[in-house]
């Protein structure tokens, strides 16, 4: 059976929304976060950089999302359901696969990086320089990098139903945490698109079922 290394409030979201699109029998084996919100240690026996997710099959370890949703439709979608036939929507589909972990999510890693520079854990004679310098980082690059991101997605979004085409595909599973996150600390408005794609996400039965397996996602905002 196909078990998946789950943490709590993390990426392997997807790969749980992946199997159940594919109505796969899976076994999920669950894992908190620390006080500080690395993953635990014990993450590293399954899999040497100790992250989530990693997905087992067979004695088979595969780790990164965007490489696990590839290996789940190339191996159990026979019938193409999570991938576009159509060799344009094919174009775009590759694309936002490799898009999501490649160009979108350092930048949301580094906006909560650095948003967090003035809170604990730094020290707290260090908090005020701290928050300045995050501050600073925010205003003089990331906030522009990201509201360029953030039209282009709404741009494409504006002319595609799902990230590539007309049905869900992996890409849309992909691209659900980063878009998540986007909307959640981005601190870009005026995104009725790109907003409309996540409430018909949040109201798919499959996500619906992924909460239900997983637990709650609850990505933190800006403040």
């Amino acid at each position: 059976m196909l078990k998946v290394h789950h943490l709590n409030q993390s990426r392997s979201h997807r790969v749980i929304w992946a199997l159940e699109e594919l109505a796969l029998p899976y076994e999920i084996v669950r894992y908190q976060r620390e006080k500080t919100m690395l993953a635990p240690e014990s993450l590293k026996k399954v899999h040497p950089l100790g992250k989530s997710p990693v997905l087992e099959d067979n004695g088979l370890i595969l780790a990164e999302s965007g490489a696990i949703l590839e290996y789940l439709q190339e191996t159990y979608d026979p019938e193409s359901r999570l991938k576009p036939l159509d060799p344009a929507h094919k174009v775009q589909y590759r694309f936002w696969l490799h898009y999501a972990e490649g160009s979108l999510m350092p930048l949301l890693l580094m906006k909560l990086v650095f948003s967090s520079l003035g809170k604990p854990p730094v020290p707290f004679g260090m908090r005020t320089l701290g928050k300045a310098l995050g501050q600073g980082v925010q205003k003089a690059y990331l906030n522009r990098q990201l509201e360029t991101h953030a039209r282009f997605i709404e741009s494409h979004l504006a002319e595609n139903s799902w990230f590539a085409g007309e049905a869900l595909s992996m890409a849309d599973i992909q691209m659900s945490f980063p878009i998540f996150a986007l909307l959640a600390r981005g601190g870009i408005e005026n995104l009725p698109h790109t907003q409309a794609w996540k409430t018909k996400v949040e109201n798919s039965p499959g996500w619906q079922r992924t909460l239900q397996q997983g637990g709650p996602l609850t990505i933190p905002g800006e403040g």
